[in-house]
């Protein structure tokens, strides 16, 4: 039920026709799951937090490092040595304190995925290594959960959402592995494709408008280009292959 200073505070999406009262609860009563309070992570809670997102549960083992901070808009000169997970909960706790924000300082792992996202309506993916986003997948995948993938590398960035049952998850994408490096990252492109993220998480959540599923948006930021990309469901993807493929009626 929205309170007289949900109203007040929503105003400007509550305008908004296909979202209105309605949307606005459901957001409201919505939990989701952050992977990662980086850069990606920082714009994409900053605005799920600010839109009213009842419940965020955001999570990150690492500590804030002075290189962070040309993208990593949560932690500040102040935080340099704090954790991140603790620095996220007290930002947006502090953005907005009418919702509930829950940090968690762990890196997330097979043993302990079920018990970080238990009772998530969504997870979205604000990591920079594909060994756990390959674990967040599956669990996303096996759970019949949303999956909402982001990616930055220099000036380009990717989104990808997953809905396990209906498109390729994000292991149809990739086989093998991957190797792990250190990325160069302009600041403001986490920004970007964070928003992107937050954006499709609205959109899930108040059931409106057409998601980038069996799509991967590509964004180059030098030639100012977005590209989006059919992708097809792998059938001996690993992650997904077992599954039954609903369509859309």
């Amino acid at each position: 039920m929205l309170t007289q200073n949900d109203l007040e505070r929503y105003d400007r999406q509550i305008m908004i026709h296909e979202i209105g009262k309605e949307g606005q609860e459901k957001l409201k009563s919505a939990t989701v799951f952050i992977a990662g309070a980086g850069g990606l992570g920082s714009s994409i809670s900053i605005y799920l937090a600010a839109a009213g997102v009842g419940t965020i549960r955001i999570v990150d083992h690492d500590t804030i490092e002075l290189s962070n901070l040309n993208r990593q808009i949560l932690h500040w000169n102040k935080d340099i040595g704090s954790k991140k997970a603790c620095s996220a909960q007290n930002k947006l706790q502090t953005l907005n304190p009418d919702i509930e924000i829950q940090g968690g300082d762990e890196t997330i792992t097979e043993e302990n995925i079920s018990r970080l996202a238990a009772g998530s309506d969504l997870i979205i993916d604000a990591m920079d290594n594909f060994p756990t986003r390959y674990i967040l997948n599956k669990y996303a995948v096996d759970n019949s959960i949303p999956f909402f993938h982001g990616a930055v590398k220099g000036f380009e960035g990717r989104v990808m959402t997953v809905i396990p049952g209906k498109s390729a998850c994000f292991r149809c994408l990739y086989k093998g592995p991957v190797p792990e490096e250190k990325s160069p990252v302009i600041g403001v492109l986490p920004g970007l494709i964070g928003c992107i993220q937050a954006t499709e998480v609205i959109k899930y959540i108040t059931g409106i408008g057409e998601l980038l599923s069996n799509k991967l948006l590509l964004y180059d930021g030098l030639e100012m280009k977005f590209t989006i990309l059919k992708i097809n469901r792998n059938p001996d993807c690993e992650h997904c292959g077992h599954l039954t493929i609903q369509e859309d009626t």
